[in-house]
């Protein structure tokens, strides 16, 4: 392999006239740099990055430790790929920065993130990056305070910078909009009680119909995601049985994403019952393989995991070009990324005339 002075030999220069053209750090003559240039093209020579790094302190290197490279086969059915849309999203940002992004998969085991981490840390990288499949709570090892993290779809205990899914908001947007629509019984199924994500939509269906003047029925509002059991669909079906059985049945019914809103509809055919003329569905992600070819057409809510990737990527950047003393509290604040509500064929307008009586807006 080819060294700097071997260069300096074929470019009848010094080695230190080498290491200006390399690093620009000094002026050369330009018929000196194109004889330096023409040299390492021969030689094939390629700088050291190692030996830059050591002079600059910095790498150009940033770490990105995920599990959506090794997603089993299983996980690529129709329900999104939440970890990896976030990827896409982070490198879209650092390709822009001229940041160069290395990727390490936790290979669905999380005792191998902290050596991960370490090996990051080894390669002097200048930032580091760690992306959640959902939602969560996560407790990661402490890095240096000289290397910046930024934590995307999950959050820790110290106050970690997070950049993270509203998911308060994108259900009470959705709600508010069905109730515009004349929906006054709106019952809500949700993804496991344990999860975060059905904690904050929870609050945020509840504000929705309070700021409504609508009162919160616990009847219409039921866990129907019970993560990969056998009797799932049962279970789905028996809920909505329960629904649609109510003395003052729902007149659309939320779901917790839209791959539950895709079993809805198939059960609502299998009893005969028509979407959205006899009962509306609405789901959340905007998964468009699912939302967009489903009839009717599926309202839904976007969760933007390509934009929690580049919020991620761009807040990790100025974390970077600012000194740790220079953050401030407000920069250690979780980011919160939201979505829009995307309004199509599964639900119905109710007409006016049914609503009449019924206030919008609580009177105090």
């Amino acid at each position: 392999m080819a060294t700097i002075y071997d260069v300096a030999r074929l470019a009848k220069v010094s080695a230190k006239t080498v290491s200006r053209v390399l690093n620009g750090d000094a002026p050369v003559g330009r018929e000196t740099r194109e004889a330096v240039e023409v040299a390492m093209a021969q030689l094939g020579y390629v700088p050291s990055n190692a030996a830059r790094m050591m002079r600059s302190q910095k790498s150009g290197l940033v770490g990105l430790i995920t599990g959506a490279i090794s997603l089993p086969s299983e996980a690529l059915q129709p329900q999104g790929l939440p970890d990896l849309f976030i990827v896409q999203g982070i490198q879209r940002a650092m390709a822009a920065s001229g940041m160069t992004m290395m990727i390490a998969d936790t290979g669905g085991r999380l005792d191998r993130v902290p050596h991960l981490i370490q090996t990051f840390l080894r390669h002097r990288v200048e930032g580091l990056i760690y992306v959640a499949e959902f939602h969560q709570k996560v407790e990661l090892p402490r890095v240096p305070a000289t290397t910046p993290l930024v934590l995307a779809n999950c959050f820790d205990a110290i106050g970690t910078p997070a950049v993270l899914p509203d998911d308060a908001r994108g259900q009470r947007d959705l709600v508010s909009r069905l109730i515009e629509a004349g929906h006054r019984r709106i019952a809500y199924l949700t993804l496991p009680l344990h999860m975060v994500a059905t904690t904050l939509r929870t609050a945020g269906y509840a504000a929705a119909l309070a700021q409504a003047g609508l009162p919160y029925d616990p009847a219409l509002v039921d866990c129907a995601d019970y993560e990969g059991r056998e009797d799932e669909t049962q279970i789905l079906w028996d809920i909505i049985d329960r629904l649609l059985r109510l003395p003052d049945p729902p007149t659309v019914l939320c779901c917790g994403n839209d791959k539950m809103a895709l079993r809805v509809y198939g059960i609502l055919r299998s009893r005969g019952v028509k979407v959205p003329d006899e009962i509306s569905v609405a789901g959340y992600d905007n998964y468009r393989v699912i939302a967009e070819t489903l009839f009717p057409p599926l309202t839904t809510v976007d969760l933007s995991y390509t934009a929690i990737g580049v919020r991620a990527a761009q807040r990790l950047l100025a974390m970077i070009s600012e000194s740790a003393a220079a953050q401030s509290q407000e920069d250690c604040d979780p980011m919160l990324v939201s979505g829009p509500v995307y309004w199509r064929g599964s639900v119905t307008e109710r007409p006016a005339s049914k609503i009449a009586n019924l206030k919008l807006v609580r009177e105090d």
